[in-house]
């Protein structure tokens, strides 16, 4: 075993053996050790403190008390991020009921299938999502309640309305001489007990709910408060631009967040780059949690464009002024996320290697993770000062990890992995979960990587989606994909396999498209496929590129739906 394996096998045993930490009590520290902080703020708009979170999940567990909502019990929420979407979760999991979160991006089919197949008794919705559900079609919910103000969308529930009409009195009883530190009481939960099922986003089209134990969550916690606290200090500004129904946003901007006691900031509107801009100078986060998609574009359009001239390759070529030159472009790209940024995590999807050499040349914080919804998600991550370039990382403590391969160092191999932060399974689904968990407790991810000794994770691509060559060689889109989204017009691409050929779909620049003709456009094409043949080898190289009229369509977490496609 090479001393990296050994390692984190003792961190996992450690972290596997302690299993009376709560969850639950990290809320419950959270709110009472930052009692009159601020807490959660919708952006431009109502602020919470900690107090005032911990009066909204009293009142919401009366209403579960009075609705004779029970343990394990499903309350399903579906909306933008927003304050009182963090309440309703916070509630649901210290009352010691089962949240289901549901992506407000989701159609209503999709949320009316969620909810009946989670067989969720309450469903909270925000005012984007309530005019497109149709409640007929979920008739063994009891009630929908509006997340901006918790009023009664609809009830089948006279205990319900009840409730929900005397809720202020309720909570006036209950706490005759005001609601102090020490009424804050929650669920004792255990570590193998059930706290969510997230129902995933992936590009095969299929959604699984993966059911995931307070122990889970717990994991992401605790490693994050161990990894990060020292650098995002409590009071320090968050800004939550993933959806929080999504584990990425979820667990390392939110519930670090909260558990750290920070204030976090939540985009309820549509997250335009325009909007992420001014919230980034406006908030200046500490801590910035992002997919590539984000970062790419801020990229390719600010920073890029200032490299790449010839003036500044001469001034990045003379030794006695580059490092001055670099100093002055980090100092104006960290500007652009805030100025305030200890790092920046990317994760959900890869970051293109042009991006991210680019950023690490001028010493830019970024560091990149990996993980799975079915891991809660964090499976690797390194602080950006160790970070290895072109990877995301080393396993994190609680979780060991495993290449599925001979050679592990040089021939990828599926990672395979197990540990503290791993689900208990699919929802309603043993077969799915059989394929997914081997008979010795190991998850098959479905990502194909290498490992280098040091125990950095390099991802080569999905399972799935490897292609096989005409001499049956593996073929990984991926590889692919990266080296043809830096050239000239392309803003987004995938390669598919058509007629035993690849073929790459390309979504042009849009904001230089103007510039071209349709020809002029083709023949830029065709001349990026001929420079992009002569760095692959024969068996990888493209017989055609094909133009996108439309963006191709993406999951929350912005990775193109592949099966629409292929």
């Amino acid at each position: 075993m090479c001393r990296f394996c050994r390692t984190f096998a003792q961190n996992f045993c450690k972290c596997a053996m302690n299993t009376s930490n709560s969850f639950n009590d990290y809320i419950r520290q959270a709110i009472v050790n930052n009692w009159n902080q601020n807490a959660l703020t919708d952006y431009q708009g109502q602020t919470l403190q900690y107090h005032d979170v911990a009066r909204k999940i009293g009142k919401i567990h009366i209403l579960f008390e009075n609705c004779n909502i029970q343990k394990g019990d499903k309350i399903a929420i579906c909306g933008r991020n927003s304050a009182h979407w963090a309440v309703t979760f916070l509630a649901t999991l210290t009352y010691g009921a089962v949240a289901v979160p549901i992506l407000h991006e989701f159609n209503a089919e999709q949320i009316h299938n969620i909810v009946n197949h989670s067989g969720a008794r309450l469903l909270f919705v925000g005012d984007f999502v309530a005019k497109e559900i149709d409640p007929a079609q979920m008739p063994q919910l009891e009630g929908i309640v509006n997340l901006p103000d918790f009023s009664l969308m609809i009830s089948r529930s006279e205990q319900l309305n009840y409730a929900r009409e005397h809720l202020n009195m309720m909570f006036g009883s209950k706490y005759p001489r005001a609601f102090t530190k020490d009424d804050v009481h929650f669920h004792e939960d255990a570590s193998e007990e059930l706290a969510l099922i997230n129902y995933t986003s992936g590009t095969t089209g299929f959604s699984k709910g993966v059911m995931l134990p307070y122990r889970a969550l717990w994991g992401n916690i605790s490693f994050c408060l161990n990894r990060l606290s020292k650098h995002v200090k409590p009071g320090s500004p968050m800004l939550d631009i993933l959806p929080m129904a999504h584990m990425y946003g979820l667990s390392i901007e939110f519930l670090f967040g909260f558990c750290n006691g920070c204030h976090l900031f939540f985009l309820n509107r549509l997250p335009s780059p325009t909007l992420i801009a001014k919230a980034f100078t406006d908030v200046k986060p500490r801590l910035i949690i992002a997919v590539p998609l984000i970062i790419e574009k801020i990229v390719r359009k600010r920073v890029l464009p200032v490299l790449q001239t010839p003036r500044m390759k001469l001034l990045l070529a003379m030794p006695v002024v580059k490092d001055k030159v670099k100093a002055k472009v980090l100092e104006q790209v960290m500007q652009a996320f805030g100025g305030q940024a200890y790092e920046i995590i990317v994760g959900g999807a890869p970051l293109s290697k042009e991006v991210e050499q680019c950023l690490l040349s001028i010493g830019f914080p970024i560091t990149v993770g990996y993980g799975t919804t079915e891991c809660a998600p964090l499976i690797s991550y390194r602080d950006h000062n160790e970070f290895a370039p072109g990877s995301c990382g080393c396993p994190i403590d609680g979780m060991t990890v495993r290449i599925d391969s001979a050679d592990p160092q040089n021939i990828a191999g599926e990672i395979l992995t197990r540990g503290t932060n791993l689900m208990l399974g699919y929802y309603k689904n043993d077969e799915a979960t059989e394929q997914a968990i081997d008979k010795d407790g190991w998850y098959h991810t479905g990502d194909l990587a290498t490992m280098d000794y040091d125990g950095n994770i390099f991802i080569r691509g999905r399972i799935k989606n490897m292609l096989l060559g005409a001499n049956g060689q593996n073929v990984y889109p991926e590889e692919i994909e990266d080296k043809l989204s830096s050239m000239p017009m392309v803003s987004e691409c995938i390669v598919v396999q058509r007629d035993q050929k690849l073929v790459a779909l390309v979504y042009p620049d849009q904001d230089e498209l103007m510039n071209f003709s349709p020809d002029e456009l083709q023949g830029i094409m065709e001349q990026n496929r001929q420079q992009l043949n002569e760095q692959l080898p024969p068996y990888s190289r493209l017989a055609a590129i094909q133009l996108q009229g439309e963006e191709f369509q993406k999951t929350p977490k912005k990775s193109i739906k592949r099966y629409l496609y292929s």
